[in-house]
């Protein structure tokens, strides 16, 4: 009986320890809602690791399209926010979603089109590029689902002083699916599309697709953080969340994110130290 009583009481302890660590090893982990390119491109499972073995914070990633991130942010589902829809980051902070945003890095986006060059756009300014294309009913794949990627393509719709809505006709086609597959649309119908860098050199089946158009500084692809506000969301973790942060803009986290790349190329640019992007 007494050795029972020993065994129940071993067992208990060990049940009351195992809690003890699980609880422990979850009040030392953050959910951070990102975009689709920053998960697809590989960028997160490279840095996430290097965070974790620094300060023995684990990250559970939520990628989503970019008006999803800040859905399940105004939620409070998520401690931590990244992505690149800068005017919609700027909303959030002033809605008082978030307190601070803080530049972290940027690459770009490229025009992808067939070598062929139907509109003739090859080397063009973007906004030059997408007049021809519009006048010509040169066939362009939009992606069509509110991502970051969608939002760029339609703000440079307006700096080429085209009204996409009203003027768009069978020539203009909507993938409403991810980057990779819009790519992959564009392959198949010799189309021109929108593209960042970053997916087009992972981008495997390349077909008689080229980059046509870049270097255009509004082209610029700039991605922010932010923390969600404790004070809507008591329940997210401001610490850790600020302890993310304070790490992916400070000199470490910057060398690894220039460090992380695609096919021997840097397809992002840390600017953490350069405010305004």
């Amino acid at each position: 009986m007494a050795v029972r009583r020993l065994t129940v009481a071993f067992a208990l302890l060990c049940g009351l320890a195992g809690g003890i660590a699980a609880s422990s090893a979850e009040d030392r982990a953050i959910v951070l809602a990102s975009t689709t390119l920053t998960q697809d491109s590989g960028l997160l499972d490279y840095l996430l690791p290097i965070f974790r073995d620094k300060t023995g914070v684990e990250v559970t990633v939520i990628a989503r399209r970019s008006n999803e991130v800040l859905d399940v942010a105004r939620r409070g589902e998520v401690d931590v926010v990244l992505m690149h829809a800068r005017p919609q980051e700027e909303k959030f902070v002033a809605d008082g979603f978030a307190t601070k945003r803080y530049d972290v890095m940027y690459n770009d986006f490229v025009l992808i089109g067939p070598k062929s060059d139907p509109a003739g756009v090859k080397g063009k300014d973007i906004a030059t590029a997408l007049k021809a294309i519009e006048a010509k009913g040169a066939p362009f794949i939009t992606r069509g689902d509110r991502s970051g990627t969608h939002a760029a393509e339609l703000a440079l719709w307006i700096v080429a002083g085209i009204d996409i809505a009203s003027t768009k006709g069978a020539w203009y086609r909507e993938s409403g699916q991810g980057m990779t597959a819009a790519l992959d649309t564009a392959r198949k119908a010799n189309a021109y599309v929108l593209a960042d860098r970053a997916s087009w050199i992972a981008f495997r089946d390349r077909g008689d697709l080229d980059i046509v158009v870049e270097g255009d500084k509004r082209l610029l692809n700039q991605y922010g953080v932010m923390l969600v506000n404790p004070e809507k969301h008591p329940n997210v973790k401001k610490e850790l969340g600020q302890t993310f942060i304070d790490w992916l803009t400070s000199p470490e986290g910057q060398a690894a994110i220039a460090g992380y790349k695609v096919d021997g190329q840097q397809v992002f640019f840390p600017n953490a130290d350069k405010p305004g992007g």
